[in-house]
């Protein structure tokens, strides 16, 4: 997993990559606001930001680097007022630590956060409704939904290109694939319409003579 750290003590900066790398990470380093920006877009699967920077603050990389990277963000700062705090999880951070620190804590705030990350990976949302791909569970409203194997099936494969419209046939020959059992156009139309009432949902829309898109919310 990358780690991108914006740290401008390269004592603490040091002792970090090397912590974070003896654990199996990748670390890409940056002491100040402008090489942080610079170096912001990259696939990141956490980002550990100082608040107090030479040529800048870590609030406002935040808001910047918000604007096209979504990795989740630790703020790590030696300003441990209330109201800063509080202003770093309204932003929407991860996690908010206060130097000095114990590296231990850091550690097991860091993997706790990844592996919110990865948590997080297997659950698709369209409003109200969750998918599970690791479980392979339906939810509405924290509800479970149940959902025949064919209509699952039909569901993730709606769910897995959220916003974007599955033409029937696409959909016909990957379940013939799957089930090995042939379904003709009529029956999709009744799945379609089973798995729509089971939802109870209005998002699943049909692209009349071309195929079916689940909306986002």
């Amino acid at each position: 997993m990358k780690i991108f750290l914006v740290e401008d003590n390269k004592t603490i900066a040091m002792s970090l990559v090397y912590m974070l790398e003896h654990e199996g990470y990748s670390v890409i380093h940056c002491d100040t606001y402008e090489k942080a920006l610079s170096q912001s877009g990259g696939e990141y699967d956490l980002m550990i930001f100082d608040v107090t920077l030479p040529d800048g603050n870590g609030f406002e990389l935040y808001k910047d680097v918000r604007r096209f990277n979504e990795a989740p963000v630790i703020f790590l700062t030696a300003i441990d007022d209330e109201n800063s705090i509080i202003d770093g999880f309204e932003m929407g951070c991860e996690d908010y630590i206060t130097k000095p620190f114990s590296t231990r804590e850091l550690l097991a705030r860091i993997k706790r956060t990844l592996r919110k990350k990865l948590t997080d990976n297997n659950l698709l949302r369209a409003g109200d409704i969750v998918l599970d791909t690791e479980k392979n569970i339906v939810f509405r409203k924290g509800v479970p939904v149940e959902l025949t194997a064919l209509e699952y099936r039909i569901f993730s494969m709606l769910m897995q290109n959220l916003g974007k419209t599955v033409t029937r046939d696409i959909i016909l020959e990957r379940i013939w694939d799957i089930s090995g059992n042939y379904v003709n156009d009529n029956t999709l139309t009744v799945y379609i319409k089973r798995i729509r009432q089971k939802l109870d949902t209005d998002l699943l829309k049909t692209v009349k003579g071309i195929g079916y898109r689940m909306e986002e919310a």
